[in-house]
């Protein structure tokens, strides 16, 4: 299982939790893909918690997923367990955990609010959700650094997942909606104007060189 870069709050929150826990289960049998399941089961319960109207366990639930999401790379560092299949595992995990989670308070949203355009910022709240993950995922590895740091990493899965953790137990998906759609798509679009200047200059300073 690869390495996972460590956003913002995952690395000042969610460690806090993840690693102390990593240790712990690493005494027992519990493999590190039986935990990229189980953050998924975690967000499947949150998606229904939405559902079924309970906004605060949804939101709390949906932050509890990210946090043990982070204990599935450590304890394969810890047990000697990692590889390709369980990272590939973990990714495609947790794309259908984020679709769930969103649609989730997208749904509870338009169950419990009487804003216009909740279908609207939802279906752009996934899309840009998506598109974060697969313009890190796919661009060259030997580049994938300079999407780590700064405005182009501001909307890293555990930011998303917190935000809406906020939004579950406050009441505000609406909002929370709104913020993920600009946020996200905001940094792709970031993303991919950084990118185009960076390539250029790294061309242009290859033609340059004697």
């Amino acid at each position: 299982m690869e390495a996972v870069y460590d956003g913002y709050i995952s690395k000042y929150v969610n460690r806090k939790i993840s690693e102390p826990l990593a240790r712990l289960l690493a005494r027992t049998r519990l493999t590190p893909n039986q935990t990229s399941w189980g953050a998924f089961g975690i967000a499947l319960l949150s998606f229904v918690s939405f559902i079924l109207g309970q906004n605060i366990i949804g939101g709390l639930l949906a932050q509890l997923s990210s946090i043990v999401d982070g204990v599935d790379g450590s304890l394969a560092r810890l047990k000697g367990m990692s590889s390709t299949f369980g990272g590939f595992l973990d990714s495609v995990l947790d794309r259908y955990a984020d679709i769930l989670i969103v649609l989730g308070l997208t749904l509870w949203s338009l169950a419990h609010e009487t804003y216009s355009g909740i279908w609207l910022l939802g279906f752009l709240a996934i899309a840009g959700t998506i598109c974060v993950s697969y313009t890190r995922a796919h661009i060259d590895p030997g580049h994938r650094h300079i999407f780590d740091s700064g405005l182009k990493s501001l909307a890293s899965r555990d930011i998303r997942l917190f935000l809406i953790m906020l939004g579950g137990i406050t009441g505000q998906a609406y909002f929370c909606l709104g913020v993920i759609a600009v946020l996200t798509n905001l940094v792709v679009l970031y993303r991919l104007i950084y990118l185009y200047k960076y390539c250029r200059q790294e061309t242009a300073q290859f033609d340059s060189t004697p």
